[in-house]
């Protein structure tokens, strides 16, 4: 089986941040993405969902392009300002067309 190695890409971030993750996602050529509830404990330490909110995390597979695209705008717009971290991998897909 012929497989496509591209980038996936995984922000865990606070919900209030969804939307506009989804448009710099599009915006940065992305044919699609993945967002779930996530929780957990970090540097901040454990969030409190009923007073801050919950996290969301959103994994996109793209080009490494597209991949150094999107963290440029990630660590420039959210990194100061929000409890935001985001992660690269390299996975091989199947159908790779469908991600480029």
């Amino acid at each position: 089986m012929k497989t496509v190695p591209l980038c996936l890409l995984t922000v865990i971030a606070e919900s209030i941040l969804k939307e506009r993750l989804i448009q710099d996602v599009r915006n940065a050529g992305a044919r699609g993405y993945t967002i779930t509830d996530a929780e957990g404990e970090g540097v901040r330490q454990r969030r409190v969902g009923e007073i801050l909110g919950a996290n969301i995390r959103l994994e996109t597979i793209v080009s490494p392009e597209v991949a150094e695209r999107l963290l440029g705008v990630i660590s420039t717009e959210y990194f100061d300002r929000y409890a935001v971290v985001a992660y690269l991998s390299t996975v091989s897909v199947i159908r790779g067309e469908k991600y480029v």
